[in-house]
């Protein structure tokens, strides 16, 4: 099989690659048909992030077919079409059975190998899943791959970053940073209630698809910091959600933010220093929320709402690359050239 590995900063390789076999007897081998490049595969891929072996295969958002099974897996049949969330989950430890599937006592990562322990990722024509009972969802009659494909990571954290902005019918709502994520945190947002959201980011055509969406936009935090004051008579927006993971996002979310409001990170950041202090947020009286999307539980809340049936993602994939053409993928997705929102990649 062909595989989307990391090779170094800025650089990845497709490589031919030897097929993964059941390792666990709760191992299932998914031959994929469709892989995403997400925002956190350019954290390793530009080097925000250290630690990935070289050699790693890429991605955590794929869709696929089971095409074997261990001894254990009793819920997921081979034939079965599945999408899967980022992070394995066995199902029935503390963590999972609480909704914090991504906190799983023993769930790892997909495409995250360091010091050659871990999971490989989901960018190559076949992926081992542990816990596939636990991991794996059939995707719905009617749903399809694309749709199936972001309801394992960019849908539920959408909806989670709203979720933990404590987005209502009343107040107002800010979005820093309109890649996937944040559009998908828009549509979620609109979709609980919320009459007034704040957009912000520097990109033309994220602004477009995030005023399509319902959103009043900015291109820069000094225009957000000015108008957003007028909007709320300089009160502040009540829940700002903060989907870069950059310093300057942080402390934009912080000053945008009302006394007493909440900040909602989805940012994966990788620097060990706040943008304000304990002190800062003290003062401001300040509800702090951050941690990574149990996914897989968003993916049963999500598919078990009516607001899924209905919810028209087809914009968000707005670029399709034979897997062969994984390179270049990269570099557009990476560059965000022709209007790139997400790219995805077709093994099939």
């Amino acid at each position: 099989m062909i595989g989307v590995c990391f090779e170094d900063i800025g650089k990845v390789q497709i490589r031919e690659l030897a097929d993964p076999v059941i390792e666990s007897p709760g191992d299932a081998i998914v031959k994929v048909s469709t892989a995403g490049l997400c925002g956190s595969d350019l954290h390793p891929f530009l080097g925000r992030e250290v630690g990935l072996d070289n050699g790693t295969v890429m991605g955590h958002e794929f869709v696929g077919e089971v095409v074997a099974i261990g001894d254990e897996v009793q819920q997921i049949t081979t034939g079965t079409r599945v999408c899967a969330p980022f992070t394995t989950n066995c199902g029935h430890c503390y963590f999972c059975e609480a909704g914090l599937t991504s906190r799983c006592t023993t769930g790892q990562l997909f495409g995250w190998r360091q010091n050659q322990a871990g999971l490989h990722g989901g960018q190559a024509g076949l992926v081992r899943v542990p816990h596939a009972d636990g991991t794996l969802m059939q995707i719905p009659n009617g749903m399809d791959d694309e749709t199936a494909l972001l309801l394992g990571d960019n849908l539920s954290t959408g909806r989670f970053a709203a979720d933990m902005a404590g987005v209502s019918k009343r107040g107002a709502f800010g979005v820093i940073g309109c890649g996937t994520v944040g559009l998908l945190a828009i549509q979620a947002a609109r979709q609980l209630g919320a009459e007034q959201i704040f957009a912000v980011d520097p990109c033309g055509p994220r602004l477009k698809l995030a005023e399509s969406l319902g959103a009043v936009t900015f291109a820069s935090a000094e225009q957000a910091m000015i108008q957003t004051g007028i909007h709320t008579h300089g009160r502040g927006l009540d829940g700002v959600m903060e989907l870069v993971g950059l310093p300057e996002a942080q402390r934009l979310a912080y000053e945008l933010v009302k006394p007493g409001g909440t900040l909602s990170v989805i940012g994966c950041h990788c620097t060990p220093d706040f943008a304000f202090s304990p002190a800062d947020a003290y003062d401001k009286n300040l509800t702090y929320r951050t941690g990574r999307c149990p996914a897989r539980h968003y993916m049963d809340l999500l598919t078990s709402s009516p607001q899924i049936s209905g919810t028209d993602v087809s914009w968000c994939i707005t670029h399709h690359f034979p897997a062969a053409d994984a390179i270049e993928a990269y570099r557009v997705f990476s560059n965000r050239e022709d209007g790139c929102i997400k790219a995805v990649l077709h093994f099939d």
